[in-house]
């Protein structure tokens, strides 16, 4: 027999399991600790059909974390509701440090009841993409830093040291080229220091290139032109904060005074 109260549920998601606890949104009712289920949608499945035989009503609430949004958007393809909460905003009580699965499962169900919990914003699958692919770049960008300063350690190791005034153009190119190390072995590790920096401005170059590909199909590619309309925001700088706020129309906006 279904009950009209809503029931609240904790999930606290993990790459191989998901601790479960719910409470009614009844006075005095005692927040319950489920248990643990699997990260198969049968799983799934199967707790939203355990629950709806408690309530008809499920409201669901988990954290933000490296799972990402696929729990959130299994729910809410279903028609339940489903909030995804930022860890860093989860009122704690000064000095509770102790975290388990169960009582951050329990957690969450009571916090959801009470009216305490505020949902962060979760993009469409393709403004996550584009915003994947932007951090990728990032990320490549920051591998290539890394691959010029392993060489350039190396060569001051080395004392071998460049004359001239700017690094990575084509003079400090050439100069690279006709470098000779004191013994084999280190000439190859100097080869090898060079294919990295090479391999990985081939790679930015390549995920630039994509980025600027599939920014045109995207849907807020218009707010990227918009951007770069102003001084000194060029491309890779506006579609990189787009791509990371998503969404600008939630934001509240002020009228002219």
């Amino acid at each position: 027999m279904k009950h009209s109260s809503t029931l609240y549920v904790g999930l606290d998601v993990h790459k191989e399991s998901i601790a479960v606890a719910y409470v009614s949104d009844a006075k005095d009712a005692e927040v319950l600790y489920l248990g643990t289920i699997g990260t198969r949608q049968s799983d799934i499945d199967r707790l939203i059909r355990r629950l709806r035989s408690k309530s008809s009503q499920l409201v669901f609430v988990y954290e933000a974390g490296p799972c990402g949004y696929w729990l959130y958007r299994y729910l809410t393809k279903k028609g339940l509701l489903c909030w995804v909460v930022a860890p860093s905003l989860i009122p704690k009580k000064p000095g509770d440090k102790v975290k388990t699965n169960r009582r951050d499962a329990v957690q969450l169900a009571r916090l959801m009841r009470s009216g305490d919990l505020t949902p962060v914003y979760v993009p469409e699958v393709e403004d996550e993409a584009i915003r994947d692919l932007s951090r990728a770049r990032e990320d490549a960008i920051g591998d290539l830093k890394a691959a010029k300063y392993r060489l350039k350690a190396f060569l001051l190791r080395q004392d071998i040291r460049y004359a001239g005034k700017a690094n990575w153009g084509p003079a400090h190119l050439r100069w690279l080229a006709e470098v000779v190390c004191p013994t084999p072995a280190q000439q190859i590790v100097f080869q090898e220091y060079v294919r990295a920096v090479n391999e990985q401005h081939e790679r930015v170059a390549r995920l630039q290139s994509a980025l600027q590909e599939k920014a045109k199909g995207w849907r807020f590619y218009p707010v990227v032109e918009a951007l770069q309309a102003l001084r000194g925001v060029q491309f890779t700088v506006a579609l990189s904060t787009v791509a990371e706020l998503g969404d600008l129309s939630r934001f509240d906006s002020r009228g002219s005074s």
